[in-house]
């Protein structure tokens, strides 16, 4: 009877380890981020600026292969193809989905997922977009650098006046007016 239970303490034993050991395998790769890239360019085209993500990355302590996945898609132009693309990034459950390359990239982004951290770049009006509410309070899961803002257009003008005061007290003709 002893070896019966003895017998049955070990099935009982391999049991949870077979059931455990996925969990403690995932919570190893844990400590491994994935980051997702998404981009309309090819891989050629963004060398420099991948180059400069990395670097930017190791220097906040992340560093490809020991603590840090990327995983990049490439639409090489193909719009059409980015809403794939992203959906693949969202099955892999990245951490993070970087959006680079614009609005097309962004919105795709954006409808492939509600949950994941999504971070974009090179958008020209992500409030008339609709991938941000504004630009003091993106909310969301979504964020990210604009070039051109049109909230900015007004202050913009503002200052080309001033400039152009400024040039007109300034030109040769104004400081010979004044003489």
């Amino acid at each position: 009877m002893a070896s019966h239970i003895g017998r049955r303490k070990f099935l009982s034993a391999l049991g949870t380890a077979v059931a455990v050991w996925p969990l403690a395998a995932h919570a190893q790769q844990a400590a491994i981020s994935v980051i997702g890239i998404l981009s309309g360019r090819s891989p050629n085209e963004s060398q420099s600026v991948v180059k400069a993500f990395r670097e930017g990355l190791r220097e906040g302590g992340f560093v490809e292969g020991e603590n840090l996945f990327m995983a990049f898609r490439w639409a090489e132009g193909r719009y059409d193809r980015l809403p794939a693309l992203a959906a693949e990034l969202v099955g892999l459950r990245v951490a993070l989905l970087f959006a680079a390359g614009g609005t097309p990239s962004a919105l795709a982004a954006k409808a492939s997922t509600s949950t994941i951290p999504i971070v974009f770049s090179a958008v020209g009006d992500p409030i008339g977009a609709g991938l941000i509410a504004s630009l003091n309070r993106p909310g969301g899961n979504v964020t990210g650098m604009s070039v051109l803002a049109p909230a900015t257009v007004g202050k913009r003008i503002e200052l080309l006046r001033q400039l152009a005061r400024d040039f007109d007290r300034l030109s040769p003709q104004s400081v010979q007016s004044q003489q």
